[in-house]
């Protein structure tokens, strides 16, 4: 890769190891000023080392990093932010307490004088009213004054958008960020992108959303197992060569075909409502079947799910379990009747990052492992070693911890404690959020194989190709009420869509009406 002035980035030779695992090894990468580079890989590719190494975050082993022709040499976030690198996390960095505008500027904020030439004490108006400006631009109805824990995580990730923007960065990365905002907002998102390239600033663009990739990048790198694999302009590389790429191999088929034959309804709900979230819910979910929850941000699919597992508690309507009516007030409730949940918040509910891979998987069914008062480390150790084996969970040893493990494998480890409990039926929140290709695929299979094992499934998703692939039938919903239920044959991206856009009201103004 030949160095020209066109570059504000160059890297070159980068490697990185973590107590002798090799986690970025010659690594190369260049950016352009005015450019939206994507940078693609499995999880566990080395994308989130290189981008820590790129912020001051980590410093590398060996290599060069160039910055508007001057040697980067990494000595803490402060001067990467003073260079004109800002970054977008994955993991929000917010503070609760404080509010939106205090947490755009934190570390920046904006000062009185005192007696015109003394700095003073934080100019909180002056932060609100340069705050509220770049909220407008990202389209976000938002107070600057508002504390932070009282916001979505949507609205949390556009704030953190906002505190990129108004660094006035030269190179922003972005690592994910629309995992967890809505399509009017992911295209406000863009529109900013537009502005910024417009204006010179360089984006580099990390997303499992290929869609998204190759709407708004002009260039891909790829990185396989922390090395570089290569480079290449976004309109020369269809999807089939950058999954080959990111990889390794082809992958035909994406959503593998099921031979599951569809036996009794195994749960059915009937009118199903709460206050405030959604009402009148009806459907059953067949033994074989993979039944998908579609709608748009809240919509109130999540919600649903929570009132099934007795995480929240319905105000209204029955449910009935292999044809007996039932009340489910709490998860432990759920499990014992045979109804296992994975959260689309892997990390606030799924699993305990400190704890190893073998306690997490097996944390949801120790009882099934104890020995009197005792633990049986033996039986819960060869349990969790046959999930790992069964899951293809990438790890060192089961001893490992889940913190450390790549988002594809800690998702694994969190499906692995739901099927110890050996629920009969599934439910699936966003099971392949923020996870590659070649992770999102393994899961996919696992589907099939559940469903063909005469398991049930219900799956929530916000990826209409996963509802188009996997799914038997599928309810949409729209400002929490039932729109339609759909037949295999009746699943399109358009029907799905038409239904989840037909109620504009708020879902407490349509629950007042009833």
């Amino acid at each position: 890769m030949s160095l020209t002035q066109d570059y504000i980035l160059s890297v070159h030779g980068l490697s990185k190891s973590f107590a002798g695992v090799r986690a970025l090894q010659d690594v190369c990468f260049q950016l352009r000023r005015g450019e939206v580079h994507a940078l693609m890989g499995e999880n566990g590719a080395g994308k989130s080392t290189f981008m820590r190494i790129l912020v001051g975050m980590e410093t590398a082993d060996a290599g060069t990093i160039l910055f508007e022709g001057n040697e980067l040499k990494s000595s803490g976030v402060r001067q990467s932010r003073r260079f004109g690198i800002s970054m977008i996390h994955q993991e929000m960095l917010v503070v609760p307490e404080l509010t939106v505008a205090q947490n755009i500027f934190l570390g920046r904020e904006k000062k009185k004088t005192l007696f015109g030439f003394l700095p003073g004490f934080s100019d909180d108006r002056t932060m609100s009213a340069e705050a509220g400006v770049l909220l407008q631009k990202l389209g976000l109805n938002l107070d600057p004054d508002l504390p932070m824990k009282y916001l979505s995580v949507a609205e949390m990730q556009m704030v953190e958008i906002a505190k990129a923007i108004s660094n006035d960065a030269k190179v922003i990365i972005m690592d994910e960020p629309t995992s967890a905002i809505s399509d009017r907002e992911v295209a406000a998102l863009f529109e900013v992108i537009e502005d910024l390239k417009c204006k010179g600033v360089a984006i580099i663009y990390i997303s499992h959303k290929m869609e998204e990739v190759y709407k708004i990048c002009d260039t891909i790198t790829v990185l396989r197992d922390g090395k570089y694999i290569g480079t290449r302009p976004a309109s020369e590389l269809d999807k089939n060569g950058l999954i080959t790429m990111m990889v390794g191999r082809e992958i035909s088929d994406l959503f593998p075909a099921s031979t599951a034959a569809k036996g009794e309804a195994l749960l059915s709900v009937r009118g199903l409502s709460q206050v405030g979230k959604f009402t009148n819910i009806h459907f059953d979910v067949h033994r074989g079947e993979v039944l998908g929850i579609a709608g748009l941000m809240g919509a109130g699919r999540t919600e649903v799910a929570r009132a099934l597992v007795g995480l929240d508690k319905p105000t209204g309507g029955e449910v009935y379990f292999k044809g007996k009516l039932t009340t489910i007030k709490t998860p432990s409730d759920a499990i014992r009747q045979g109804i296992g949940y994975v959260s689309e918040d892997r990390k606030g509910f799924g699993f305990i990052p400190e704890l190893s891979v073998v306690n997490n998987l097996t944390l949801s069914s120790l009882p099934r492992h104890r020995k009197g008062v005792f633990v049986n480390e033996k039986s819960e150790q060869s349990a969790a070693e046959e999930m790992i084996r069964e899951l293809k969970i990438k790890v060192s040893g089961p001893d490992q911890k889940v913190g450390v493990l790549s988002g594809g494998n800690q998702q694994k480890v969190v499906i692995g404690k739901v099927l110890l409990t050996e629920p009969e039926l599934i439910i699936l929140d966003e099971p392949t959020r923020g996870i590659d290709i070649g992770a999102k695929h393994e899961i996919y299979k696992l589907i099939t194989r559940l469903t063909e094992a005469g398991m049930a499934v219900i799956l929530i998703s916000s990826e209409l190709p996963e509802i188009l692939g996997l799914c038997d039938r599928v309810v949409v919903l729209s400002k929490g009420r039932q729109t339609a239920l759909l037949s295999k044959e009746e699943i399109t991206q358009e029907t799905i869509m038409k239904h989840a856009m037909e109620f504009s009201k708020p879902v407490d103004l349509l629950l007042n009406e009833e």
